[in-house]
Order: structure tokens, then sequence, then C-alpha cells
């Protein structure tokens, strides 16, 4: 990579973050993957208002891609805000399953140990 360079700073990149290929400010079509932050920023003009094919334009990102993204940060958004926070009952049902887990393990350990103590305790003769 050649001097001058070297400070470059791709679009829509952190501050102080570089380019992945060192190119021209724009030239964000050699990027291959996006990591789910920069989706994030695009994703975040989008819902701004901002013009979706200057956006595309700018990030060299067809618009479908864009309105997918977009539509799948929407579906996440709505899962997250379903999510109760804080249900008695749920919280209820999941002690009692714990407090039946611990019973069960209980009664096994003590059958377990009546069997070593009596092993023919309870079993029919076999006349």
């Amino acid at each position: 990579m050649l001097k001058k360079d070297a400070g470059r700073v791709a679009p829509g990149s952190p501050e102080g973050a570089r380019s992945a290929t060192g190119g021209e400010p724009g030239a964000a079509a050699e990027v291959k993957r996006w990591s789910a932050g920069r989706k994030k920023e695009v994703v975040l003009r989008l819902l701004r208002g901002e013009p979706v094919d200057s956006i595309s334009r700018e990030v060299s990102v067809p618009i479908y891609k864009l309105e997918q993204w977009r539509d799948r940060a929407l579906a996440g958004i709505d899962a997250g805000l379903k999510e109760r926070e804080s249900d008695p009952v749920a919280k209820q049902l999941d002690e009692a399953n714990r407090r039946i887990g611990e019973l069960v393990m209980e009664v096994e350990i003590l059958q377990k140990e009546r069997r070593a103590r009596h092993p023919l305790v309870g079993r029919r003769s076999s006349r």
C-alpha cells in the first residue's frame, strides 16, 4: 500500500478506520462483506428519510439489497418489542419446572440408596 493511501477512511466507517481496499472514497463496490454495524448505519439513514437511490449510489449497493436490509431490521425491531419484559406467570412456571426437576432428582437418588441397602426388598419371589 502506498504511503499516501494509508490515511484514507472508507465511507460510512468510523473515524480512524481505513478502507479495506485502500481505494478512493466511493469505491465501496469492492467491499465484499458488510458488517452488521455498517449495515445498521445504512438502514438508520434510510429510516431517517434519506433517499434510497442516493444511498445506493454512495455505498454501491443495489436498491433491492438496501430494502431487504431495512425490512429485516424492521422485522427484528417488531420481534424485540413483542417480547414481554417480565411475565409473572412465565416466571412462576419456570420456578415450578425447576423445583420439579430438583424433586425428581432427589427421588431417584433416594431410590438408588434404598436399593443399595436392601437389594431384595420390594421384589416378588420367583415361585
